[in-house]
């Protein structure tokens, strides 16, 4: 059993690292937590202790193996409840992430088996994210950022980078949604933005900002 701190610090190393095996540095890790480096430090003497990390003081951090499957299970609590969310209770893809992060730290294997069994065994989150297995194992799609793609180029809208509400809410207003079918129409040199068609239905021009948050299937 871990605390609500010690799997915030789990998953924020696991979520910097990509991985969990690179290391990671605490002012990231006090960045990403908004807490002080002085915190951090001693957050990974604990976490060192339970032998969750690899811990070297100025050389950073990363996890063991057991720290990696503590992680993986916190995200796949994370990404079902926020299925349950949207799929059960229709809340908004934008609405879910902060309640997710409450229900994260519920500890029951149980709960979460027949949690799975009853949303059908999804294999993605609202946002396109993979939904790691009872064993930790993810499924990754084939996708390429939309930035990426060439003039005629064409794909089905898989997932987003950036899950921030803000974000998620100007997808809504530009009819950009999981499924949804997009064409490149235009890259646009002088600012890198990109005239794009979704459903064959309306043109509109987005930013290269936007352009990088954005995943198709490849």
């Amino acid at each position: 059993m871990h605390s609500f701190t010690e799997e915030n610090y789990i998953k924020a190393i696991y979520k910097l690292s990509a991985s969990g095996t690179q290391e990671v540095n605490t002012n990231a890790i006090a960045e990403a937590l908004e807490t002080k480096a002085a915190s951090v430090t001693d957050m990974l003497r604990k976490l060192s202790a339970k032998s969750l990390v690899h811990y070297v003081k100025y050389k950073g951090v990363s996890l063991t193996e057991e720290g990696e499957r503590v992680a993986l299970q916190i995200i796949r609590k994370h990404r079902l409840w926020e299925v349950f969310l949207v799929e059960k209770l229709k809340f908004n893809w934008d609405e879910v992430h902060e309640v997710a992060e409450e229900l994260e730290h519920i500890n029951s294997d149980l709960l979460i088996k027949r949690l799975d069994e009853f949303l059908g065994y999804p294999k993605f989150d609202p946002h396109g994210d993979p939904i790691p297995s009872e064993s930790g194992e993810m499924n990754l799609k084939q996708q390429k950022l939309l930035c990426e793609m060439d003039v005629s180029d064409a794909g089905i809208v898989v997932g987003v980078n950036d899950s921030q509400p803000l974000f998620l809410q100007y997808l809504d207003k530009m009819g950009i949604f999981l499924g949804a079918k997009i064409k490149v129409i235009d890259k646009i040199q002088y600012d890198n933005s990109l005239e794009i068609n979704i459903e064959n239905k309306k043109n509109l021009v987005v930013s290269s900002e936007i352009s990088k948050n954005i995943f198709l299937s490849a």
